[in-house]
């Protein structure tokens, strides 16, 4: 046999029976449940003792038995028990409070009927403590009661609240006076962050992208053919599968499987976006904070907005289908820092190994690199099982929410007319249409309100190795109309910072 879970072959009452000795006894709860599990038994015994009975009650049980044995089976009971009880356990006393109880039941429930249900249901209620100040403790001024629970109620009567149920019911819950609960001012709510981060998400919605939701966890195979480092996002010590043993540290390979599941099911036109937290290695914490259990490092988080394109526009009975590319990339990009109140440029990034080298760029926020761009690189787009071009992007929206303005105050834009005026620059070729951008706004200074580079020229009028870009210049005074010398002025400082980064007014 096994004590507390099954009996054995021998100790079993048969028909031919006439003598029984009887055994109660209780165990730890805890051990029974082990070995139960350990050996694979479940019998009513296990499932009863696992649940920690009383020792108190294992005398009244046998007592119990016995009675019936000898009333229902016509058995004689031979005198004697046999007692073997250590240690024995300590009554629970629990403290009730007479006004906690009308403060948890909303009613004033007199001392006497509290006293009178708690000792109908069994428990034993000793002479009350008098509220401070007072000298006795009469029925009228008893402030707390002090409750010993019998022992089959020990596992579910064990603080004030349970003795305060325990006179509710009896008292009848119908008897309490039903009121609404008080109504506190809410409190809470989005913050900044947050709604910056579903503003942006709602931009990407209303551009027609589909959002997905990845799991957190990546194979080391997908690094490996993003040809990223297998330790580029930390490793958990308890994975679920290979398959899910390393935290993302971009959300790409979450993107890139589900374009290749759409893809794989008719479906290859696709326009995707996730907006989720990333693990990168390189910024875990170096000391662990107080308390950490082992000295564990957390792993650095961060909020990331990507999205992937597999077309930049659907083909339709007015125009044809333009595939996924880079400025298609680059066009979202804009649309969610415009959104965001951001300023941004972009600088070739050859050095990410899992975007096309020669259309990849960084995303430069104030001088801060906030993400990247560009088109994914033909082998891992093979990898994947995809066909064509796949353009994708990956903000830290952290970041962007760190160089976000505060709320849009108002500026009247109506009062007075702008002044716009065309000009065309001439630049050597490898300067970007971003410094000459920056040129221009420097020069311009607040009077300039909007620059807009609309065309781009190549060509006999002008030298070999340098391009002309054509900006169109939105100038605007808050108080007034500008007039012609306050415009030209601010167009010779234009002409001056160009000068600064090899550029000139093309005539």
């Amino acid at each position: 046999s096994v004590a507390g879970i099954i009996g054995g072959q021998v100790s079993e009452v048969s028909e031919k029976t006439t003598r029984v000795l009887m055994e109660a006894a209780t165990w730890v709860g805890t051990n029974i449940l082990m070995t139960s599990s350990r050996l694979g038994v479940r019998s009513e015994a296990s499932t009863r003792f696992e649940k920690q009975l009383h020792p108190e009650q294992a005398l009244g049980a046998q007592r119990l038995a016995a009675r019936l044995m000898v009333e229902v089976c016509g058995a004689r009971l031979a005198p004697g028990t046999i007692d073997v009880y250590p240690r024995p356990a300590e009554p629970r006393v629990v403290a009730l409070r007479v006004e906690r109880v009308a403060g948890l039941l909303g009613a004033e429930i007199p001392v006497e009927e509290v006293r009178a249900i708690l000792t109908r249901l069994g428990f034993v209620v000793a002479p009350g403590r008098p509220a401070e100040g007072g000298a006795d403790a009469s029925p009228d001024t008893v402030a707390v009661l002090s409750v010993t629970i019998p022992p089959h109620r020990d596992a579910d009567v064990q603080r004030e609240a349970d003795l305060i149920e325990e006179v509710a019911r009896v008292h009848g819950l119908d008897s309490l006076p039903v009121t609404l609960p008080a109504r506190r001012r809410a409190i809470g709510g989005l913050s900044p962050a947050q709604r910056l981060r579903r503003r942006l998400e709602d931009a990407l919605r209303d551009r027609g992208l589909a959002e997905i939701v990845a799991w957190a966890f990546v194979s080391p195979s997908a690094l490996r053919h993003l040809r990223v480092p297998e330790d580029a996002g930390p490793r958990l010590a308890n994975p679920l599968s290979e398959d899910q043993s390393v935290m993302r540290p971009l959300l790409l390979p979450g993107l890139l499987d589900a374009a290749a599941h759409n893809a794989a099911r008719e479906n290859p036109r696709l326009a995707l976006f996730e907006s989720a937290r990333v693990y990168p290695a390189e910024g875990l914490v170096l000391d662990a904070p107080a308390g950490s259990p082992g000295g564990v490092r957390p792993a650095a988080e961060r909020h990331h907005l990507g999205a992937l394109l597999t077309e930049a526009a659907a083909g339709g009975w007015r125009s044809t289908e333009r595939p996924a590319d880079f400025f298609a990339a680059r066009a979202l990009v804009e649309a969610l820092l415009e959104v965001a109140g951001v300023s941004f440029e972009v600088a070739p990034d050859p050095g990410r190994s899992f975007l096309h080298p020669g259309r990849a760029a960084a995303v430069i926020c104030e001088g801060r690199e906030a993400g990247w761009i560009g088109e994914v690189h033909p082998q891992v787009v093979r990898e994947w099982g995809l066909d064509g071009a796949v353009a994708a992007f990956e903000l830290d929206i952290d970041a962007v929410t760190e160089l976000a303005p505060g709320p849009a105050g108002y500026a009247d834009v109506t009062s007075f007319p702008p002044v716009l005026q065309d000009i065309a620059v001439v630049v050597e070729e490898e300067r970007s249409a971003g410094e000459v951008e920056e040129a221009v706004r420097a020069g311009g200074g607040e009077l300039l309100r909007a620059v807009r580079v609309f065309d781009l020229y190549r060509g006999e009028q002008v030298v070999e190795g340098q391009k002309s870009l054509a900006l169109r210049l939105e100038f605007r005074a808050p108080d007034r109309t500008l007039t012609d010398e306050e415009v030209a002025a601010r167009r010779d400082a234009i002409a001056e910072r160009l000068e600064a980064v090899g550029g000139r007014l093309r005539a």
